[in-house]
């Protein structure tokens, strides 16, 4: 990968996710691209109708899941690793659950693995998903180019093209509306931690399958 165009992917990263990082500082320890205030924009003044909601089975299953998630969360990936599969193959392809997949913010790396997952659209986006969670203690290590290089490897790995990679990585304007819905999402309901779940309008923190299949065989 070339040198240019590592350090234009992380800048134009940084561009595209200043309100976010001028609105939520960095964890200590994480360095990355700076922040002006100059980038920074309201949530309100976004338009997110762009964004498309991410989701698996029938509109009109008698239980709507949504899922608040973060790419970069150990909790989330053990949960798609030990949950999600079982809960596929249970409840979304019998036709008894319509389930949404939202993703958190918490961190710059976690918008990141979200622009490469909806890079190859609704089509693509739950495999990519699954790479991201099952490569997740592999790609988020190291600076932001080379979080950022893994990312694109990740995304070629999964059939998206160079040039696909690149455009989406570098759609500021896109990563903005990505930052405004989710602050829109966690505000509307009350996300604090991840994984957590909505289950027909109640918020759920994670669990074991067991526990799952409880409430929404209650349903």
């Amino acid at each position: 990968m070339k040198k240019t165009y590592v350090i234009g992917l992380v800048f134009v990263l940084a561009l595209g996710i200043g309100a976010y990082m001028v609105k939520t500082p960095a964890p200590s320890g994480l360095t990355g691209p700076s922040f002006g205030a100059a980038n920074a924009t309201e949530a309100g003044e976004i338009d997110t109708s762009s964004i498309l909601e991410m989701t698996l089975g029938a509109k009109d299953a008698p239980i709507q899941m949504i899922e608040y998630a973060s790419y970069t969360c150990p909790h989330c990936r053990t949960f798609h690793k030990d949950v999600f599969q079982k809960l596929k193959a249970d409840y979304i392809d019998t036709g008894k659950l319509y389930f949404t997949y939202r993703e958190i913010y918490f961190d710059r790396y976690g918008l990141w693995g979200s622009i490469v997952a909806r890079c190859g659209g609704a089509d693509k986006f739950f495999a990519i998903s699954d790479l991201l969670y099952t490569k997740q203690s592999e790609w988020t290590k190291g600076t932001p180019a080379e979080i950022a290089e893994n990312l694109r490897r990740i995304g070629l790995t999964a059939g998206l093209s160079q040039d696909d990679v690149e455009g989406c990585f570098t759609d500021g304007k896109k990563a903005q509306s990505l930052v405004a819905w989710y602050e829109a999402n966690r505000a509307e309901d009350d996300i604090s931690s991840t994984p957590s779940f909505v289950i027909n309008g109640v918020k759920y923190s994670n669990m074991s399958y067991a526990e799952l299949q409880k409430i929404l065989d209650a349903q």
